[in-house]
Order: C-alpha cells, then sequence, then structure tokens
C-alpha cells in the first residue's frame, strides 16, 4: 500500500492538521490517552489494534509533539506510557467535535454505545466541542469529562498535560 502525501508543508491549516489528526486511528489513540489509559497494552486491548499499528501511530503521536512518554515500574521492569503534552491536550475540541457529530447524525448500535461530553463544572452535557452551552464557559481537559455507558456507568475525568517534571526519565 503506497503511504500518503505529505501534507505537513501546505499552505492549508486545515491540511496540516490533517496530517497529524486525519488518521482514525491517531484519534482512537488519543481518546484513550484522554481517558487516562497511556500503557500500550491497555490500549491495544482496548483499541483491538494490531501492535504495528499501535506503535507507528504512538511514534507519529510522539514526534509530533502530541504525546510524550513517562517511565513506569511495572513490577519487574521500567517501561513506558503515553502522556498529553499541551499541544496533545489543545486537540481536545477535535475529539470533542467528533464525538457530538456523530452523536448528532450517526445511529449507536446500542443504549450503551453513546459518548457525551459533559462540563463537569455545571455538570450539564454539552453539544459545543469547545464552549459549555449551558453556561459559556471554555471547555479544557481540566473542566471537562466524557461519559461512555460502555466503559462505566459514571463520567470520567479527562487527563491533563503532563508537566514536564513527570516525564522526565
Amino acid at each position: 500500500m503506497a503511504l500518503r502525501s505529505d501534507w505537513s508543508r501546505r499552505t492549508c491549516s486545515m491540511a496540516r492538521g490533517l496530517d497529524i489528526l486525519g488518521d482514525p486511528w491517531t484519534i482512537l489513540v488519543l481518546r484513550e490517552v484522554f481517558f487516562g489509559n497511556g500503557r500500550f497494552d491497555a490500549m491495544k486491548s482496548r483499541l483491538e489494534v494490531a501492535d504495528s499499528v499501535l506503535t507507528k501511530r504512538l511514534a507519529g503521536l510522539v514526534e509530533s509533539g502530541l504525546l510524550t512518554k513517562r517511565p513506569y515500574d511495572d513490577g519487574g521492569r521500567t517501561r513506558s506510557e503515553y502522556v498529553l503534552t499541551e499541544k496533545g491536550e489543545d486537540a481536545l475540541p477535535v475529539l470533542n467535535a467528533v464525538t457530538i457529530w456523530s452523536e448528532k447524525h450517526l445511529p449507536a448500535p446500542s443504549e450503551q454505545a453513546h459518548l457525551y461530553v459533559i462540563h463537569r463544572d455545571c455538570g450539564q452535557r454539552t453539544s459545543s466541542a469547545d464552549t459549555c452551552i449551558h453556561c459559556g464557559d471554555r471547555l479544557t481537559a481540566t473542566n471537562t469529562s466524557w461519559h461512555s455507558q460502555a466503559r462505566t456507568p459514571s463520567p470520567v475525568e479527562l487527563a491533563t498535560a503532563a508537566s514536564p517534571k513527570e516525564t522526565a526519565a
């Protein structure tokens, strides 16, 4: 299969953004990290993805500066988990927009198959990717939850960007 074109130097900002965020696996990997699921094996299990696909997407997200690696001890050896950078956290409205659009326009195969964007500060579900429609506050990873009944009965607080101190080896 031929590799797609490199759009990183295009004059269109949408094309440059799609160069990084335009792959479905990339968006789903970011979803997992926002859910706090940044370990390779946990992501692989949740996404039901081949090692090679996940490895490639994670490497691309690290190279693009959206994720960074943070060491952790799994009880036998030091491994790495992936955490958001500030640049990665800034992708939240993109993921929110895809989710909200899908909820509005695509049928869910079951009642459990919904994902809602919740503004934690006022506790309301919103249909805007970047602003709460109820109170007008800007949505950020620190004040937004996602509610996926397929994952948990309650909304999940989103992961935020790791501080440089947290990612130092």
